[in-house]
């Protein structure tokens, strides 16, 4: 161990003076068997220092297969190890320069053990959750309804919400919402998606229910529905279908449910849809609106991120193109769309690289990184940076 003779012998040697530094003088050494893989360094944000200082803790998330990821009650980060070229240090119990105080009137030596060192760290990036595993999972054992007498329950593939969260990369807050988003229901302790028949079905029910009874489409009882339906769907599943399509409030002590009339039109397309490859547009734009409940109108800006349009083949045509079938990685998502399509309006694309954008990110800086941009009868284009495989 150093003496303060030999400290000060140093300074003389650095030509540095000794009145110019702290009073307190740590000399530093390593400790027995002391590695750089006893520990990793990860560097926190404020938010997240102050999330793990109030006692809340940080998950890391990923399958084997996967590239890990950090997660909070309600955000999911990309982990990055970076280098640096400074080694750094883990010395417990070394103060840094403003916890010091100078009320010693000479200086005096403090020996400090080194416990590790690394030459990189965990960097985090604020990312989007990676939910499309999500639907995949629950697409394994969808629900189609109550067994039906004498039949049994299939029971294999199913998932409660923590066995979702072991699974998917994403903090529970964004799950959960995800799992509003796809219309999942929480059934005897598990989640599940509704098979999308059984979901029209139940739409229709209640749909019907309003025709019938002459309500009008923003202010449907919950009660009487509930009574009314019983005999042909769970109560639980007919209530579901309201959440699902429509805004709860509640008015004199009793619940009510305005429906959505984008969300009821657009359900109903997608049942239309799902069977053809194309649709003639004229034709499919008919017999949509015959099919949606009397006072809604359907319309086609209904269905962004649902389904496209082609206004240059002859007739035009629509066909099922959801953004949730496709990948959650930016290049392959646009070297997708452009197999689909040579050449893009922004209108068009957009609602299917929206979800793609990160925090402060446009849909137009997407654009100009992933593809290139031209002019076409006045028009302006999107096509891909470079050929694309057919």
């Amino acid at each position: 161990m150093r003496t303060l003779e030999e400290v000060q012998a140093t300074l003389q040697i650095a030509k540095l003076k000794e009145e110019d530094l702290q009073k307190t003088i740590h000399c530093l050494s390593f400790g027995e068997n002391v590695s750089s893989a006893d520990y990793c360094l990860m560097e926190l944000d404020d938010t997240l220092c102050k999330h793990i200082e109030s006692g809340e803790s940080l998950v890391i998330r990923g399958d084997a297969e996967e590239r890990a990821v950090l997660c909070s009650g309600d955000k999911t980060y990309d982990l990055k190890i970076a280098d640096t070229s400074n080694m750094l240090l883990f010395v417990p119990g070394c103060r840094t320069p403003d916890q010091l105080t100078n009320s010693q009137e000479s200086s005096h030596v403090v020996h400090t053990q080194i416990w590790g060192f690394c030459n990189s760290y965990w960097e985090l990036r604020k990312h989007r959750p990676k939910l499309k595993k999500l639907k995949k999972l629950l697409m394994e054992n969808p629900y189609e309804g109550p067994a039906l007498g004498g039949q049994e329950e299939n029971t294999e593939n199913r998932y409660t919400m923590q066995d979702l969260l072991e699974r998917i990369q994403a903090s529970e807050e964004e799950l959960k919402t995800h799992l509003e988003t796809i219309h999942a229901s929480q059934i005897d302790g598990y989640w599940r998606m509704l098979d999308f028949d059984y979901e029209m079905k139940l739409l229709g029910h209640v749909t019907q229910l309003v025709d019938s009874e002459s309500w009008s489409f923003n202010k449907v009882p919950l009660q009487t529905s509930l009574e009314e339906l019983a005999p042909l769907e769970p109560k639980e599943m007919i209530e579901h279908c309201l959440n699902c399509y429509g805004k709860r409030f509640t008015e004199n002590d009793n619940i009510f449910y305005a429906l959505h009339e984008d969300k009821v039109c657009r359900g109903i397309a997608l049942l239309l849809l799902q069977n053809a490859i194309k649709f003639n547009l004229k034709e499919f734009q008919e017999v949509w609106q015959q099919s949606v409940p009397d006072g809604m109108s359907a319309r086609l800006d209904q269905l962004k991120s649902v389904a496209l349009v082609d206004r240059n083949s002859r007739p035009e045509t629509i066909s099922l193109l959801r953004v949730e079938d496709l990948s959650e990685d930016t290049l392959e998502r646009f070297n997708h769309l452009f197999t689909l399509r040579e050449k893009w309006t922004e209108d068009d694309i957009t609602p299917y690289i929206q979800d793609l954008c990160g925090e402060k990110q446009t849909t137009g800086a997407l654009l100009t990184k992933y593809a290139r941009s031209s002019m076409q009868n006045g028009i302006k284009v999107f096509n891909s940076r470079r050929p694309v495989a057919t």
